[in-house]
């Protein structure tokens, strides 16, 4: 009779054992493994250390486009945002369970253009609150693309902590066919979870890149490789593993001078866009509308034309400060350039775009009006 493979494997070693105590031949010893299974371990006795502790990750949702759905899986750039919660984002996602243990928070479900600077200061107040706990390790918070830098830059000023703070977003809901979302997000938790990732400041995770939330900046609304940075991404993940290139080095976290638990409110601070053929009224009335500070978005090197300088010196007179920045996506402003800035008591936004020279004159306003000591703020962060 011909045993099938599995009943001959069975039964090979027995009748290996039979046969040589019939035939009086030596037999080789046999391991207990094959007869017994392991051998329990001896006192004493060195054994395999346990696998380390999953790092504790909790995600803090607000909405945007990675918790959005579409009416069908064609659209990816036609849907509403900010439909998804967050526990369902979580389970949407289950290789996040062999990463980190996580937990979720839901702080808003908006569209992130709809963030007012209360949002801002309610997120921040939570985060901080998060970071200062024992039993977590990263926070991730999920948000949409239209504002998402304004926020990381907010909170790399004012959360004071080494720990990993990761900003993610898509930039296509999660209904359609090359949604982004779900990558995006466990990379965000790969980052956050990270221990080379403390200290290097509020970062943003998407498109496989992990970028500053300084520097990055949205550059295209319909594809996914949608954020910049002029400096370039500071690593990427790839396949569940954190790969760094480069560290910044501008005033962020435990180093700032900024604390959020000193802020309650932000004075407003309005943007102007700079073309030719320019009118005094968007300037004037950012006065009377109550602004502290005004962005002036100018071409090229921060320019301003001629015939507004003295609209602008006229503001500046009444307390209202000046921060001259660029419309153009690179480079940086240079003082006393084009403008004599120190004639005029202006400050330059060196290479933060208007969007970010508004968060960190918000800020810095909280603490200082002297022109000299902006002008220091925005060289250092």
């Amino acid at each position: 009779m011909q045993l099938a493979p599995s009943a001959s494997r069975s039964r090979a070693l027995p009748m290996a054992i039979a046969l040589a105590f019939g035939l009086g031949l030596p037999m080789a010893p046999v391991s207990g493994s094959a007869l017994e299974g392991p051998a329990p371990a001896k006192p004493g006795e060195a054994t395999a250390p346990p696998a380390p502790a999953k790092p504790r990750v909790v995600i803090v949702a607000t909405g945007g486009t990675i918790a959005g759905a579409g009416a069908d899986a064609a659209n990816s750039a036609t849907y509403q945002a900010a439909k998804v919660p967050v526990d369902k984002l979580i389970a949407a996602v289950p290789a996040i369970a062999q990463i980190a243990e996580v937990r979720g928070e839901q702080a808003f479900q908006i569209a992130s253009e709809s963030f007012t600077n209360a949002q801002l200061i309610q997120l921040a107040k939570q985060v901080s609150a998060l970071v200062k706990r024992d039993d977590v390790d990263g926070v991730v918070i999920t948000h949409g693309t239209d504002t998402v830098e304004e926020t990381a830059y907010f909170l790399d000023l004012v959360v004071k902590t080494d720990k990993p703070i990761v900003m993610v977003a898509s930039m296509r809901p999660s209904t359609a066919i090359s949604a982004d979302g779900a990558l995006n997000l466990l990379d965000a938790v790969v980052v956050a979870g990270a221990k080379d990732s403390r200290s290097k400041g509020v970062l943003l995770t998407m498109n496989d890149e992990i970028q500053a939330g300084r520097d990055s900046t949205k550059r295209v609304n319909i594809k996914p490789s949608a954020f910049f940075s002029q400096w370039g991404p500071l690593g990427m993940v790839v396949e569940g593993k954190t790969y760094w290139f480069r560290a910044p080095v501008k005033r962020h976290g435990t180093t700032s001078e900024f604390d959020i638990e000193t802020i309650d409110s932000l004075p407003d601070v309005a943007i102007v866009y700079g073309s030719g053929n320019m009118h005094p009224e968007p300037y004037t009335s950012a006065v009377v509308g109550g602004a502290k500070a005004i962005i002036h978005a100018g071409t090229g090197n921060g320019s301003v034309a001629g015939y507004l300088v003295d609209t602008l010196k006229d503001i500046r007179s009444k307390g209202v400060q000046i921060i001259r920045s660029s419309r153009v996506g690179d480079g940086f402003v240079l003082r006393n350039a084009e403008q004599p800035d120190d004639k005029y008591d202006w400050v330059v936004a060196h290479d933060l775009n208007p969007q970010k020279a508004k968060i960190l004159a918000a800020v810095a306003l909280t603490k200082t009006q002297d022109t000299k000591e902006l002008q220091r703020i925005f060289w250092e962060y």
